[in-house]
């Protein structure tokens, strides 16, 4: 059979990377494997003996013996396969193990964009089912090939030993036999591929359908998500048909060729044995050996579908892992210290790919002062904020702190000097505590306390089935909006950075949570820099500078006054709010 090359699987090569460091136990489980081949191959060989020594010549001597021999070979062939059988699984798993580490250290390590390019559940089939399918690979069917490739070898041996011209009729067959397993092998590869793929799409759908629930019945879109599963789930059906076509077709054509090589063994063989030319214990051993012979080659060509489905497996997966962060810490940076006084954008320009998002975007700004920027959807207010902490980096220009590049400070330095509070709000399934404490596990739960107090949050914390030890569910799900943004707000006021960052913190509330959440706010932004983007024009009239963005560019700075007095785009957005009674507050201004 020939072996899968270089050429046609990379992955290959880089699996051995990770198999590298297990070298000595593998050698070890080979060595298991070939003690568990010969006593396999040493059984079809004391066949003759049985036959001819003892019930034909009734050698009672070869009968005291041969008993002990037997119990002697197989407790050795058992203690061997439990040792290659723990090795391997050993070996399988812990490769495994560590190729899933090294793909989640390696997601987190990628930028936002590779993240916007990619459906969560696609990387989710990714880092769980096609593990699994590698799991699958080295840790049963590589054992069962080189366990099958070893016993191959011995019985070959003995079957050539007993008789070497109903060997060399046999070995004619053999050639014909991996014909098959070479085409069955490149056809489950084809059909794995597929199958992932069509996983990987599935996965997203359920994703998308269970996390978006509430959308998806407030639309009534129930019947169309159905649908849309279905004919995935379909696909797949279809699929994993193909292979169980070609996986039920496998064995027959292997039964046939094999069934057609020992009819012509015990046609040749009788005749010998009925003319004198080998005795009735020789033809058994052969055959038995050729008998023998012949399962372990049946399970090369079921094992090789499993190998096919574990190399697509790591192809994709590896394809991942090959993929390089665009952020990325650049050589010689250096640490951020809280001293910095002066932030600038300087001519910055940004792009995910030939569209341009911002064009020419320069202004600066002073330590403890707020900036706000506006404009409509679309118009580049969050992409701008999301430059600052190198979320993505600038495709020209620069943006610089104390005159120096963001990018010549180290990526944990930069992001320790800012918090974000944003429209989406991120909580994980865990305590209060630890969601505020994000990032910083250690915090006395009286310093955790203290920023729900300065966040609002500490009352309705605390009336809570078990206050800041209470679990909130997958997002905050047992959280109403307010509550959760307020929680958020925690978060950064605890993470003490000198850099806020607000991205239309209170757009998605009521106004009853609007109100709670503006006192939290109102107490972060003390004494700290902001930058703040505001769809209620309300919670910016007090910025030092207004800047309004439009098609990615700014069209119009100054303060709430001077724009407002200008007539232009944020004068426009101004009294549109007005109309629609968004800027209640605003008009006591």
């Amino acid at each position: 059979m020939r072996l899968p090359s270089l050429r046609e699987h990379p992955e290959i090569k880089t699996l051995y990377g990770y198999l590298r460091p297990f070298l000595g136990r593998l050698i070890v489980a080979m060595i298991c494997m070939v003690v568990v081949a010969f006593a396999t191959a040493f059984s079809a060989y004391l066949v003759k003996p049985v036959l001819d020594d003892i019930f034909l010549k009734k050698d009672v001597v070869k009968l005291m013996i041969l008993p002990g021999v037997v119990i002697v070979l197989y407790l050795v062939k058992g203690v061997a396969m439990y040792g290659q059988r723990y090795l391997m699984a050993f070996i399988g798993q812990r490769i495994v193990a560590d190729v899933r580490r090294d793909m989640y250290f390696h997601l987190q390590n990628l930028d936002l964009t590779f993240f916007v390019k990619n459906a969560t559940g696609v990387l989710i089939s990714r880092l769980i089912n096609d593990v699994n399918l590698l799991r699958g690979a080295l840790s049963g069917a590589v054992t069962s090939l080189l366990r099958d490739f070893f016993t191959i070898v011995g019985l070959v041996f003995v079957v050539f030993y007993r008789n070497w011209q109903l060997a060399c009729i046999a070995m004619l067959v053999l050639p014909v036999a991996v014909y098959p397993i070479v085409a069955f092998g490149r056809k489950f590869f084809k059909f794995s591929t597929r199958s992932q793929e069509t996983i990987g799409d599935l996965t997203m759908i359920i994703h998308e359908a269970i996390s978006g629930i509430r959308i998806v019945k407030a639309f009534s879109m129930e019947a169309y998500e159905k649908k849309r599963f279905s004919v995935e789930n379909e696909r797949l059906f279809n699929i994993y048909m193909k292979i169980q076509k070609v996986r039920a077709l496998s064995s027959p054509v292997m039964e046939m060729l094999g069934g057609m090589g020992i009819a012509a063994i015990i046609w040749i063989g009788g005749f010998q044995v009925l003319k004198g030319h080998a005795t009735p214990g020789t033809f058994f051993s052969f055959i038995t050996a050729l008998f023998m012979l012949y399962q372990p080659i049946k399970k090369i060509n079921k094992s090789n579908s499993a190998v096919q489905e574990g190399l697509a497996a790591a192809r994709r997966i590896f394809g991942v892992m090959a993929i390089q962060p665009a952020v990325k810490e650049t050589p010689g940076s250096v640490p951020l210290t809280r001293g910095w006084q002066h932030l600038a954008f300087e001519d910055v320009d940004f792009s995910y790919g030939e569209e341009p998002v911002l064009s020419h975007i320069a202004f600066e700004m002073k330590r403890g002062e707020m900036v706000a920027f506006v404009g409509r959807s679309g118009s580049g207010k969050s992409t701008l904020l999301n430059l600052i902490p190198r979320f993505y980096d600038v495709t020209g220009g620069q943006i610089t702190l104390d005159g120096r590049d963001v990018r010549q400070f180290t990526i944990p330095s930069l992001r320790a000097q800012v918090a974000m509070v944003t429209q989406e709000v991120i909580l994980f399934n865990d305590t209060v505590r630890n969601n505020i404490a994000y990032g910083n596990p250690s915090v006395p739960l009286e310093a955790v306390k203290e920023a729900g107090k300065q966040a609002n949050a500490h009352d309705f914390i605390m009336s809570l089935p078990e206050g800041y030890d209470t679990v909130i569910g997958e997002r905050g799900v047992k959280l109403s909006g307010g509550e959760r943004q307020r929680i958020s707000i925690a978060r950064a006021i605890l993470k003490n950075a000198p850099l806020l960052i607000l991205d239309e913190a209170t757009s998605s509330l009521d106004a009853e949570s609007e109100v709670e959440v503006q006192k939290a706010l109102n107490n972060l932004m003390t004494n700290r820099t902001v930058l703040v983007v505001a769809h209620r024009l309300s919670t910016i009239v007090r910025a030092d500078r207004i800047y309004v963005l439009e098609g990615g560019k700014i069209v119009e700075k100054g303060t709430h006054e001077s724009l407002f007095r200008t007539n232009g785009v944020y004068r426009q957005l101004f009294d549109l709010q007005m109309q629609n009674g968004i800027l209640a507050e605003a008009t006591a201004e």
